[in-house]
């Protein structure tokens, strides 16, 4: 039951290239910045991820972008993020941008066991007709696009149908964990950490404060041990290292 382990090399030892990770956080708020390092640092290279965006200010999945590792993208936001864009128009990144509620729910329905679900987010929309550019050319042509999706009517309205999302690995980031892996997210970090630890096979979290079994009271568990393998402990100078994406001041 004791999931810890010593290092985050140690905690991502097995993801071989080619892997498939979801991975919690919203801009810099809950990145798992210390497990994406770690991936770095391994040389880990051909990943599709799943996650909102992809990383701001160098920091969070902006180290692998930059360095060539990711190969496909399934998220919701490019954003101010230029890499991110510039890869993605010269074609060599291949991206799935989806609605946020619908990325959300996906991941949440991997990890619930679920296959596949309906909604309204989209329809009448390329995401339900097919044809948004996945790939370009990197001539302004684009080289593979989104096939159709089914839609069903239920009661006078559209739906359509989308797919639950499983992946290899997860890699997420929570405020205090047990050595079970029960975890507790601070407010805006408790943003798609759970539902992309949901959805990884092998789910790996790292915290910022490691208690013992029983100190978290169970009704305040955010996400509950069963889907988390691997814990690490973040120092404190690690925990601490929280940058700030836009900062706002006023005379």
């Amino acid at each position: 039951m004791d999931k810890v382990v010593a290092t985050a090399l140690e905690a991502v030892a097995d993801v071989p290239d080619g892997s498939s990770l979801a991975v919690g956080g919203f801009g810099l708020s809950g990145v798992p910045n210390v497990l994406i390092q770690a991936l770095y640092e391994r040389g880990v290279a051909g990943l599709s991820v799943v996650s909102n965006n992809c990383g701001a200010m160098e920091s969070g999945l902006a180290v692998l972008l930059a360095a060539g590792r990711i190969a496909r993208v399934t998220g919701s936001y490019i954003g101010a993020n230029k890499e991110f864009a510039r890869q993605y128009l010269a074609g060599e990144l291949e991206v799935e941008l989806i609605p946020q509620g619908t990325l959300a729910e996906r991941l949440r329905a991997g990890g619930a066991g679920i296959p596949a679900f309906y909604t309204p987010a989209g329809v009448g929309t390329q995401v339900a007709d097919g044809g948004l550019p996945w790939r370009y050319d990197g001539a302004g042509g684009v080289a593979l696009a989104s096939p159709p999706k089914e839609v069903r009517e239920f009661d006078g309205t559209e739906y359509v149908m989308e797919r639950g999302i499983r992946t290899d690995f997860a890699l997420i980031r929570a405020w205090k964990g047990d050595r079970h892996g029960n975890l507790v997210f601070n407010k805006s970090s408790r943003n798609f950490n759970p539902l992309a630890a949901m959805a990884g096979r092998i789910t790996i979290a790292e915290v910022e404060e490691l208690v013992e079994p029983g100190a978290i009271d169970p009704d305040t568990v955010h996400l509950p041990g069963i889907f988390v393998q691997r814990v690490l402990a973040l120092t404190p100078e690690q925990a601490a290292d929280k940058k700030i994406e836009q900062r706002t001041v006023r005379s």
